[in-house]
């Protein structure tokens, strides 16, 4: 079409003279009609993430409640990244949500060559996290600068610390779930991720709270650079390193006054503890750990 009859069409369209537009994707730069509330998208697993994200967007501008419907064939001959894609779109439909997407998509197609021309890399075989955090520990390197050897913390306190598929059936949800609880940086991150759970999926069971409560362990655990923590029957066992940042003297002072508190050469704490619900176990682990911390 050239331009007259294109805008012709189009002004027929926002004046409500046209019910349905036929369209190709030109419809995702910027378009703003604050009345359309379908968009029918034919061979979605065509379409790239963000341009999928784009698309669904031309809906839904006011306050009217909209819908997109993505069509594809037969769910057999779907690839594996065009799953991904779709899973993705399909949950990702709240508010805010377009930097995570943004995230996920260049996780699917990778971050490109630094140093050439490919538009495409290895980042999915690590993951963004992991890519940024390895490429970011290379540049200090090369820049001369001292970096702090990454601690792999184990904790394993025989608990039962998971997403049951009874509170979150879909895998793929529950997976990201684990993964973005396992990436937390902070407490605040952990506590909006609790928020974020009971607003979509409703009061989550034990289970998920006692991992919440492993993961902000994790963190504290991997800040002081512990190598592990046990939990075998009633007995704890916190396993140091020689860059382990607790004090000396406080796990002297802590040794010597519990009875129940035993320290090897090899940086072994053993730590006697009697039974008790999850929350206690962790409330006392985590109090060790901020009584010895320099």
């Amino acid at each position: 079409m050239n331009e007259r009859e294109l805008e012709r069409i189009m002004m027929q369209f926002v004046q409500d003279k046209l019910d349905v537009l036929v369209a190709t994707t030109i419809i995702e730069n910027g378009l703003d009609i604050p009345r359309v509330n379908t968009i029918i998208i034919d061979r979605a697993d065509l379409y790239g993430l963000s341009q999928l994200y784009q698309l669904r967007g031309r809906v839904g501008r006011s306050d009217r409640r909209a819908y997109a419907y993505l069509l594809i064939p037969s769910d057999e001959i779907l690839t594996d990244v065009a799953r991904k894609r779709l899973a993705a779109i399909r949950e990702f439909s709240d508010l805010g949500t377009g930097f995570r997407v943004a995230a996920l998509d260049l996780e699917i197609r990778g971050a490109g060559n630094l140093l050439g021309g490919e538009q495409h890399g290895h980042i999915e075989t690590v993951g963004f996290d992991l890519y940024c955090r390895m490429l970011e520990r290379t540049v200090e390197e090369l820049r001369g600068e001292k970096t702090e050897e990454e601690i792999s913390t184990s904790i394993n306190l025989n608990l039962d610390i998971r997403i049951p598929e009874s509170y979150i059936a879909d895998t793929s949800q529950r997976l990201r779930m684990y993964k973005r609880i396992s990436s937390a940086l902070d407490d605040e991150e952990l506590n909006g991720l609790r928020q974020e759970m009971v607003d979509r999926f409703g009061r989550y069971p034990d289970p998920v709270e006692n991992l919440f409560r492993y993961a902000a362990l994790r963190q504290q655990t991997m800040a002081l650079q512990i190598q592990s923590i046990e939990k075998n029957k009633n007995q704890v066992f916190f396993r140091f390193l020689d860059q382990s940042k607790v004090d000396a003297e406080k796990l002297l002072m802590l040794v010597t006054r519990n009875k129940n508190a035993t320290f090897s050469p090899q940086g072994l704490l053993t730590l006697n503890v009697p039974d008790g619900p999850p929350e206690e176990i962790f409330e006392l682990i985590g109090n060790i750990l901020n009584v010895i911390r320099q």
